[in-house]
């Protein structure tokens, strides 16, 4: 397209506009971002040394008129707008004379609900990233101005960011008024995919699209399933089920005819990826994917149980590198939704069935946690909780998520299942085959005709038996020895969500406050 960064006010030495995934690998080797791994993915080589992951801290939101309904506090920072237009400046300086590479395309499969974005940076991987990551689309369709345009400058240095009202060299800052993110510092592909998220969180509720940090998937009779859940879930993992069409993997959107997929690639995790549990992942890791912070030999071959770099080692690749893919991203409006949480506790159940009420409580918590060990300092189970289950990307409060998500149960009658993927008593992950099971039973109806006990402490329905999965693991006392020491963790998780939800409280009805967790 001519002209696509003129109105940004950028004069490059070239611009490589939408070039092919082959095209964009070869610029990536030749320009020594990266190099191939032996499986053919693009294997980044670029990064700070410092940053792995998103930049949580780093994130800021411009103030200008209309951001009234901004969620600000530590998920959305404000940002003042005569410090945004000196960093945007200098972003377009750096990239002046330069060559750029800019991606074209659409956030969101849905065609009355989608977003024109651009992807302007001097990386060849970013942009590769963005073809994988966002929906391709047909030339014609594409606009001179774009919805939303993300510039990318991971190697500007802004030495002097505290003048700037800035925490650090790394940052993101969203304009809604310009309709612009820019991202500096950081060589984390996550942060062009979740800058994108978070804008379609703010404009599309007021459209009543509820947006969704979920995956998706649909049966061969076409009904849907959700899987909210926050990093190291299983969101990726149990959506890609080789008895259903997966939809999408991280980002989706309800509206009026059901659900849609916000990208055309999947952002997986591969620490400890392997063959045997997840196949369908390992086969997708080819030429045209990208491998993020992973770890190979001297022969190239990935080693996907290396933390040496981090346990955050990432893979992305297009959604048509799943075989059973339903390409179109589109759904009907789905009859069960799931919410994962990895217990490290050992105490919540491997699945439960919620009410409405219930349902509300868990999806304002977003529960999971770490286990000690997982990661530098933590030497005990360490509970997280993120409000919709991706508290970091809502730019509007999370009571307007929840009420979106009330009001869908009740019109479609949606059934609501929370699913430990974390350990139980023994100490022991929970086994993928039984959580696989449970799910199925779930979704074709084997739960509907088995009876339901009531948790004591947090309330929910824990069923009685399931097809292919050992009744004793089903109630989480029964895995521990030390009955005594089970429930003194599982009262003291309970006063984990309890203080968490007091933030809620004043946004929610006496039904859903009364449902919370019981404390001795």
């Amino acid at each position: 397209m001519k002209n696509c960064v003129d109105y940004l006010g950028i004069t490059p030495k070239n611009v490589f506009y939408n070039l092919s995934p082959a095209e964009l690998v070869e610029e990536a080797i030749l320009r020594k971002e990266g190099k191939l791994a032996s499986n053919g993915a693009l294997l980044i080589a670029g990064n700070n040394g410092k940053r792995f992951g998103r930049s949580p801290n780093d994130r800021f939101v411009v103030k200008t008129p209309g951001t009234e309904d901004v969620w600000w506090g530590d998920v959305n920072r404000p940002f003042a707008k005569e410090n945004w237009t000196k960093l945007l400046n200098l972003a377009k300086e750096y990239l002046n004379n330069k060559d750029i590479f800019v991606f074209d395309g659409f956030a969101g499969a849905s065609e009355t609900h989608n977003l024109q974005v651009r992807v302007v940076g001097d990386k060849a991987w970013q942009a590769l990233f963005s073809t994988t990551l966002f929906v391709d689309t047909k030339s014609e369709l594409l606009k001179e101005t774009p919805g939303f345009t993300v510039i990318a400058v991971p190697g500007m240095p802004v030495a002097n960011y505290k003048d700037y009202g800035l925490n650090s060299e790394v940052f993101v800052l969203m304009n809604f008024e310009e309709k612009i993110v820019l991202i500096c510092g950081s060589h984390y592909g996550g942060e062009i995919k979740k800058s994108i998220f978070s804008v379609m969180n703010y404009i599309l509720p007021p459209n009543n699209v509820f947006t969704m940090h979920c995956s998706a998937n649909v049966s061969k009779e076409g009904e849907s399933a959700l899987f909210f859940g926050l990093s190291g879930t299983g969101k990726t993992t149990l959506s890609a089920d080789p008895d259903r069409r997966l939809i999408g993997d991280d980002e989706h959107g309800w509206d009026e005819n059901g659900i849609f997929n916000f990208e055309g690639g999947c952002y997986a995790k591969c620490i400890k990826l392997s063959k045997e549990n997840e196949p369908q992942i390992y086969d997708a890791i080819r030429f045209g994917s990208i491998l993020e912070n992973v770890v190979v030999d001297d022969k190239r071959v990935p080693d996907y149980d290396s933390d040496a770099i981090t346990e955050n080692t990432r893979v992305t690749y297009p959604t048509s590198y799943i075989d059973n893919c339903l390409q179109e991203g589109i759904g009907d409006h789905p009859k069960n939704v799931f919410f994962l949480a990895a217990d490290a506790f050992g105490v919540l159940p491997p699945i439960s069935r919620l009410s409405p009420d219930q349902a509300m409580y868990h999806f304002l918590s977003g529960y999971t946690a770490k286990l000690a060990g997982t990661e530098a300092g933590i030497t005990e189970p360490q509970a997280t909780f993120s409000a919709c289950f991706g508290a970091p990307f809502m730019v509007r409060h999370p009571s307007v998520y929840a009420k979106m998500l009330a009001d869908r149960m009740k019109e479609h009658g949606t059934k609501l299942w929370l699913v430990n993927t974390g350990w139980n008593g023994t100490g022991k992950r929970m086994s993928i085959k039984h959580t696989r099971a449970l799910l199925t039973a779930a979704l074709d109806g084997s739960l509907n005709n088995v009876t339901f006990v009531k948790d004591p402490i947090f309330g929910v329905e824990i069923p009685s038996e399931c097809p292919n999965v050992p009744t004793e693991v089903l109630t989480p006392k029964n895995t521990w020895e030390d009955k005594a020491k089970f429930e003194a963790k599982a009262h003291d998780l309970a006063k984990r969500f309890n203080e968490n939800f007091k933030k809620y409280e004043s946004e929610v009805s006496a039904e859903v406050k009364a449902v919370a967790p019981l404390v001795k």
